[in-house]
């Protein structure tokens, strides 16, 4: 019996004390307040006693494609027979999806008993931020550290840990990666990571720490110019996609894909990867070479079964995920053009059918008009609904812009509605499906709302 299946369902108190603590962490600045100052999340961690040396770091950055990769690469380095943690945001359903402990959302109990372990030290360091006139503890700082102490507590061997948002500054970044990752970057969080590539690609470049081992996906010149620069800066050996690994090729299979990837050690042909589309084969190959560097020094291939295996169990759920069939419906979090022009050419080449229903909500800080310019050609139908979220787009203005893209459309007040208009439009049609995109929030409404409803008994009608 692995060491994951050892988890057991926590009880009904363990639940309440993990919500609290939710609750507790809902009550700071959340995540969309970001200073640079990882400095308070690193004061934190130096009155815990550095919980996050404890474990090996796979540090994974860029604009999109970084949850995907990252929990490929928690699958492969699991499948070694190692102990891993996984630390990625947003969360879809709930928070302790945030946490992984060998392949599974954190315990509750364990959520509660690393907060007891912070909580003491949490004042402390307010006191000292209100001296100098300065912010208290974020909920992304704080739920950072509670990353870090709960898995040290596991323990864990390794940690896969998602950048919050850029990389220098980022509170993850008081972790020191073995390997930095980089999966695509493209414009998005301008007004806090700049404008140009070059900027924002400066900003994520602070995760690479002197000697690490650094692996990137295809990237723009500029962007990889920086990457470049300060690899050399550090002393850190740089491998990037194309030059020094490659999917090399990808075919449809039944669920998923087959992938052939050359990596940095070794040729990996024909490997069944069960994501759609070929940025998940993309995202794989990043993934491949990210464990070859932490594994045998980039110089050792990965075993064939643990390939198999770590591949085979790769999950991404709210990427590209199959949640309904009879019509089929598919969620993805796209809210950015690069995520949008992904998802398009995915449903393009991944599944047969003649038309989309796109249920399309979008929040308001996000290039409603960039998602559109790239999923508005595969739509057939745009069903325009809003998260729920203060933040969303109201669906009449987004309405708006859809139908000045001269783009069939429908307003509705909730992803209920919208979800059982598409389906029901889907059913005419044996050759009509749904897609769901624009939000992470919406994907995450999305799943609830398919398991609830059972989509995948089919349209009733």
């Amino acid at each position: 019996m692995s060491d994951s299946e050892d988890i057991v369902e926590g009880t009904p108190e363990d639940r309440r004390r993990a919500d609290a603590v939710y609750e507790t962490l809902l009550s700071r600045a959340g995540e969309r307040w970001v200073q640079p100052r990882k400095e308070r999340t690193a004061r934190v961690l130096e009155l815990l006693d550095d919980p996050q040396r404890t474990y090996r770091v796979v540090h994974v950055t860029g604009t999109n494609g970084k949850t995907s990769t990252s929990r490929i690469i928690e699958s492969l380095i699991r499948a070694h027979g190692l102990r891993t943690g996984l630390f990625t945001s947003p969360h879809l359903e709930r928070f302790t999806e945030r946490i992984l402990i060998d392949g599974r959302p954190i315990a509750d109990a364990a959520v509660a008993d690393a907060w007891e372990e912070i909580e003491p030290f949490v004042g402390i360091v307010d006191a000292e931020l209100e001296a100098k006139d300065e912010e208290p503890l974020t909920f992304f700082e704080l739920l950072t550290v509670l990353a870090f102490v709960a898995c040290a507590d596991a323990p864990i061997d390794v940690l896969v840990l998602e950048v919050g948002m850029g990389g220098e500054w980022d509170s993850t970044n008081t972790a020191d990666g073995d390997v930095a990752v980089f999966a695509p970057i493209d414009v998005d969080h301008a007004d806090r990571l700049g404008e140009t590539i070059a900027e924002i690609a400066t900003v994520k470049a602070g995760i690479i720490k002197d000697g690490a081992r650094v692996v990137s996906a295809r990237q723009r010149p500029e962007a990889e110019a920086v990457l470049r620069r300060v690899a050399a800066a550090k002393g850190a050996e740089i491998a990037f996609e194309g030059a020094d690994f490659a999917l090399a090729e990808d075919k449809l299979a039944v669920g998923g894909q087959l992938i052939t990837v050359k990596g940095l050690a070794g040729e990996y042909p024909e490997e069944y990867l069960p994501l759609y589309g070929r940025h998940q084969g993309a995202n794989a190959a990043l993934a491949i070479a990210a464990v070859e560097s932490l594994i045998g020094g980039a110089s050792q291939p990965i075993a064939g079964a643990v390939l198999t295996e770590g591949l085979a169990e790769a999950t991404s759920p709210g990427r590209l995920q199959l949640v309904g069939v009879e019509p089929t419906v598919v969620v993805d979090a796209a809210h950015n053009p690069h995520g949008a022009a992904a998802l398009a050419a995915a449903l393009r080449e991944a599944f047969d059918f003649d038309e989309w229903g796109l249920v399309l909500g979008v929040l308001g800080d996000k290039d409603a008009i960039g998602i559109l310019r790239e999923l508005g050609p595969i739509a057939a139908h745009v069903f325009v609904t809003a998260p729920e979220s203060e933040r969303a787009t109201e669906p009449d203005s987004l309405a708006d812009l859809v139908e000045s893209a001269g783009l069939r459309t429908t307003v509705h007040p909730n992803l209920a509605d919208a979800a059982d208009a598409a389906r029901e439009w889907a059913s005419e049609s044996p050759r009509r499906a749904v897609a769901i995109a624009g939000s992470v929030l919406l994907a995450g409404e999305a799943l609830t709302l398919s398991e609830a409803d059972d989509w995948k008994s089919g349209w009733k009608g």
